[in-house]
This record gives C-alpha cells, structure tokens and sequence, in this order.
C-alpha cells in the first residue's frame, strides 16, 4: 500500500459502503419514523412532532455523511482508492490472503449462518409483538457485517498463517519467522513458535559444530597418528627377519605384528569416516556388475569360514546386475558387512546374503542370527564406535556400519537395519545411476586397485 492511500485511510476513517450503510440507515429512520407524508400533507400531531425531535440525530448523521462524501470527491479521493479502503475490499483481500482452503470456507460460512440466524431468533423472541423489532433486525445485520464477520475472517486468517507457518518451520525451513501482529493470544503464540523455533535453531548450530569440530579432531589425529605407527610397522618387520631370536621372543614380535596391523587398520577407518562425515571425499562413479563384485568379495572371505561352523548361503537373482557405482567404496560395504556377519554370528548358524534389481534400484541385504542379545536400537548401531558389551572380546573398531552407511548415503541410497529377537537383517538400496564424478566405460565390475 503506498503513502498516498495510507494517508487517504486515515483521513476517511469510515469506510465508504459502511458510510453508504449509516446513509442508508439515517435515511429509512428518517423517512419512516418522522411521518414526512404527514407533514407534506399538513397532519400534524405533537406525538408526531415528539417523534420527528426524537429521530433528528439521524438527520444530523446523514447529512455529516453526505459532506464527508462530497469532501473525499472534491480532494483527490479516487474510485480506486475509496475501493481499496472499504470493507467489501477488506474481505477481498482477507479471502485471497490465506483463507482459500474449501474445508475451511464451509465452516465459515457454517458458522456465519447459523450465528445470525440465532442472533435474529434471540431477537425476534425478545421484541415479540414489538414496534421496533423491524429496525432492531436492520441495525443487528448491519453491525453484523460490520463488525462480526470482519472479526471472524481476521481471526480465521491468522490462525491459519499460524499452520501455514509451523508447517514450513517442521519441514526444516527453520529460517522462517511467524508474523506477530497485534497483541493478542494468536501473535503471543507466534512469539513463542518463533522463540521455539530460534532455540531449536541454536541447537542445532551447536550440534553442527561440535560434529565439525569432533571431526577435525579426529581426522588430525588420525594423521598424526601414522607417522609413528608406519615406523613401528616398519621396526617390527625389520625384527621379524633377525635371526636368532628365541621363541618367546619370536611370540612377542608375533603379537606386536598383529596389535600393529590392527591399529593401522582402525585409524585408516578413522581417517575415512571422517572424510566421509566432512563431505571431503569424491566418488569415483563407474558402469559396474554389482554381481561379479558381490561374488568376489564372498570368494575372498571363503577362507575365513573355514575355521568355524558357519554357512553362508548367497541368493543373488541375476547372474550380471549393472550400475553406475564407485566399486572401490560398495566394496567396502560388502567387506564390512560380511566381515561383522562373520565375527558376531552364532557358531553353527548360517549367513544368507540377498542380491536382486528393480527397475532403478539394486537391492541386497544380508541376515545372520547374532551370538548375543542385542539390547540397543537400531539407530544406535549406526552410531560411532557403538558396541555391545558381549562383543567386545571381538576385534573390531565399531566404525564398520558407520562407514556403509557413510558410503550409502554418499551414493544417494538409504539403508535400514531390523532387528528381530537374535536375527539381524541389513537391507541396502541403492540408485542405479548414482550422482558424483562418472569416469565411465569400465563394464567389468572388478575390484579397483
């Protein structure tokens, strides 16, 4: 609205049809409750003279309406801005600026009708047999359309910025900020939803920066971690090529190889969640067979089943299932998810690992039954470091399902796990044409080196 019609607002002060209304008003009361065709015929009585002095403030209301009137045309009041500053245009404007939903404008309507028809039925059972019951009807409508549905519709609209508001602020536009107008209930709650919404947004701010700074302190001291370690690798197997050396010697050296070697291993997986976490890594996207590549991983942990009492049996419905995936990182998925299938089963068990396709999907999941009661969630195993208490005699960083999911999620696909009493299901999906660098052509699905 410009400052020329906020000024011409302020000056009218009277919408122009409410004018037209109290015009209309004075006019009837004065025609009707002054008998002018008495007058005008020359029957005059001092009761009609009573009424005629009894209704003069009518008159003196139409006439000051009548020169506000020829005021506002004679001082630059147009059509268009006397349009915009009356009440038929404030419902207008009302409609349009929220209150379009139909659900919501059957119910107006609903209670619009049934309050006025109550209001005339209180009314009429009042001035039964009443002179002024007429007039009282008129007055009651017009201070109805004046005053109670510009308040219903005002309060209406506003409860529904309120929704419009504390919808977009639960789906994650916390940048939004309700509207407080007036003072009443409705703009001391939009208050608070913004307070609400500006403390979830501190939080929020907070927790993204103690993950940031959880990160950099994990990643530099993964980094500054292998320069040591590579030299007691190093050391070791210098150690392990003297000659000479007793067995107890040879046992301790043994032992040293393997916590080594283990140490190496958790901080290179460190090192990547961190990545991962940050954003600070690429994929390397090529045309693989997903297949192929779960069949090499089973083929390569063969070896590690033999020792004990479990089975694995694979259901992979096609013998070649194509995508474009980073075969470095979904083999590190198998790796781990294998890998855990095989530490924490129960012995004399079996591990059944499922492949399949949809039409843009690949989908594989992996179940086993546990050597242990799990007794957490399962958004709890996605968690850093998360492990239960009776496998901690496993050697294990508690990194592994953090990784996939990191990698999943970096692809563009979710992963769930279930929990069943013992049974412990990881199902995977994953996008066929998954986003990130695509160097293409390489249709082998092997293993990258």
């Amino acid at each position: 609205m410009d400052t020329k019609l906020k000024k011409n607002k302020l000056r009218i002060r009277i919408p122009v049809d409410a004018s037209v209304i109290l015009v209309a008003i004075a006019l009837w009361n004065f025609i009707y409750f002054t008998d002018i065709p008495f007058f005008i015929a020359g029957y005059y009585s001092g009761y009609q003279i009573q009424r005629f002095s009894n209704f003069f403030i009518p008159t003196i209301i139409f006439l000051i309406i009548v020169s506000k009137g020829f005021y506002m045309l004679t001082h630059g009041f147009n059509k268009r801005d006397l349009w915009r500053v009356s009440i038929v245009s404030s419902y207008f404007q009302w409609w349009n600026g929220g209150i379009n939903d139909r659900k919501v404008t059957l119910r107006i309507i609903i209670i619009f009708i049934l309050t006025a028809v109550l209001g005339i039925c209180v009314w009429r059972s009042v001035t039964y047999r009443n002179s002024n019951e007429s007039a009282g009807l008129i007055l009651y409508e017009v201070l109805y359309v004046l005053l109670v549905i510009p308040y219903v519709i005002s309060r209406f609209r506003r409860f529904l910025e309120l929704i419009h508001g504390t919808k977009k602020i639960s789906e994650g536009n916390i940048q939004f900020a309700i509207q407080q107008t007036g003072s009443g209930p409705l703009s001391k709650l939009a208050g608070y939803i913004n307070n609400m919404k500006l403390g979830y947004q501190n939080a929020l701010e907070n927790q993204m920066r103690s993950e940031r700074l959880k990160t950099e302190l994990v990643t530099n001291v993964s980094h500054d971690l292998k320069t040591p370690l590579t030299s007691i690798i190093n050391y070791v197997d210098l150690l392990k090529k003297e000659e000479h050396l007793s067995e107890k010697a040879q046992a301790y050296i043994e032992v040293l190889d393997r916590k080594s070697l283990r140490l190496k291993i958790l901080i290179e997986d460190l090192f990547e969640v961190s990545k991962m976490t940050s954003g600070a890594i690429e994929l390397d996207i090529q045309y693989i067979d997903v297949s192929t590549l779960l069949t090499q991983a089973i083929a390569e942990f063969s070896h590690n089943f033999d020792d004990s009492s479990l089975e694995v049996r694979e259901r992979i419905a096609k013998s070649h299932i194509y995508a474009n995936l980073d075969g470095n990182k979904i083999w590190r998925v198998f790796e781990n998810l294998i890998g855990n299938a095989k530490k924490y089963s129960l012995q004399g068990t079996r591990i059944f690992i499922y492949l399949d396709e949809s039409e843009d999907s690949v989908l594989f999941k992996i179940q086993n039954t546990t050597s242990y009661e799990i007794d957490f969630t399962a958004e709890e195993l996605f968690e850093r470091f998360k492990r239960a208490d009776e496998s901690r005699h496993t050697e294990g960083s508690g990194l592994g399902l953090a990784i996939v999911k990191s990698i999943v999620e970096l692809h563009g696909g979710n992963i769930k796990i279930e929990v069943h009493g013992d049974q412990f299901n990881v199902l995977i999906n994953l996008p066929k044409n998954s986003y990130g660098h695509r160097d293409g052509g390489n249709v082998n699905g092997t293993r990258a080196t």
